[in-house]
């Protein structure tokens, strides 16, 4: 995120830090990302770390409301931590486990902290394309993901949305101005303008989910786009996956639709997956992304909130959102993330 939760403290995350076993003094806000606030800070013997907030309170694929989500991101870190200690997948880039077994100290009631090692690498951005090297790699590295058997902690996903009640009232209720910040009224417009077209999207993904019960699921990294993955500077070809959080077992296309540009692509991952990629499901995950972010969005917009860096990012990309999913539902091959 660009900008700093104000309530946060650099005594907080130093106090936190020391539960890891690191001494540092002087932690150095990073405004990169978005969804989660990061920091770098560098210890006493000189090894430096990159920690990761989680805000709680808007943290739904882990889990609605602070608790849950704060257990949710537990799950998460602790399968990511067992996936490279335990099933030594070199490509996931893991939490430290503090002393006690750990890996998320809570801040305070709505912020939670991970700690990483530092990797000097490079992360694309958000919607930047794959080179077909990189797309061959990381759909590789799915491939064997998807072929190990879950560790104990790994969450179970449903298709659904987590926030869907929040969609449905702000559906249902544009009748009446919202007051929640500068934001708040933009947003009651393009819903009460298109609302009968989200309507059909939230159908279309409800008919998919209740066909595709009982279908195989794998681990999947959940977000595998260009901005979670780490290309070393000492060997940009590794590729590494970061941000672990979304991690859960789903069908495999949660993951590929992400990554997969057209048949060539299914068929390099049938082949060293042993698994057979459906279209259909691909363009399902390609629409519940857009319809995740929206209820994301419209949690934000419909509650107290400022004109800041970080609000007015979330206002264009639910503009560009809304206008996508009225346009009509996801092709089977999409065309960017």
């Amino acid at each position: 995120m660009r900008d700093r939760p104000e309530n946060l403290t650099d005594h907080q995350l130093l106090d936190a830090l020391r539960t890891f076993g690191i001494e540092a003094t002087d932690p150095r806000y990073a405004p990169v990302g978005f969804g989660d606030h990061h920091w770098t800070v560098t210890d006493a013997a000189g090894s430096r770390w990159f920690l990761t907030v989680a805000d709680l309170e808007h943290k739904e694929h882990c889990g609605v409301g602070a608790g849950p989500a704060e257990r949710g991101l537990r799950s998460a870190m602790r399968t990511a931590a067992a996936l490279r200690a335990e099933r030594g997948l070199d490509f996931v880039v893991a939490p430290l486990v503090a002393p006690d077994g750990e890996t998320v100290r809570p801040l305070d009631a709505r912020y939670a902290l991970s700690v990483f090692p530092w990797t000097d690498g490079d992360s694309g951005e958000f919607g930047e394309a794959f080179t077909e090297a990189e797309r061959h790699t990381v759909l590789d590295r799915l491939a064997e993901l998807h072929r190990e058997p879950p560790p104990a902690a790994t969450p179970a996903l449903g298709a659904g949305l987590p926030a869907r009640e929040g969609l449905e009232a702000a559906l249902r209720e544009t009748a009446t101005p919202w007051t929640g910040g500068p934001f708040a009224e933009g947003t009651r417009g393009l819903l009460a303008e298109h609302g009968g077209e989200l309507r059909r999207r939230l159908d279309e993904l409800d008919a998919w989910v209740a066909g595709a019960e009982g279908a195989a699921r794998v681990v999947t990294h959940g977000e595998p786009h260009s901005a979670n993955v780490l290309r070393p500077r000492d060997a940009p070809e590794r590729l590494l996956l970061v941000d672990w959080d979304t991690v859960g077992l789903a069908v495999p296309e949660r993951d590929l639709w992400h990554v997969v540009r057209g048949p060539e692509d299914l068929d390099r991952y049938a082949r060293t997956s042993g698994r057979t990629p459906d279209p259909v499901a691909l363009a399902a995950y390609r629409q519940r992304w857009d319809l995740d972010d929206l209820s994301v969005y419209l949690g934000w917009f419909r509650a107290p909130h400022r004109a800041t860096g970080d609000t007015e990012a979330a206002w264009e990309g639910l503009v560009e959102i809304v206008r996508r999913l009225a346009s009509g539902p996801a092709v089977p091959y999409p065309s960017g993330t």
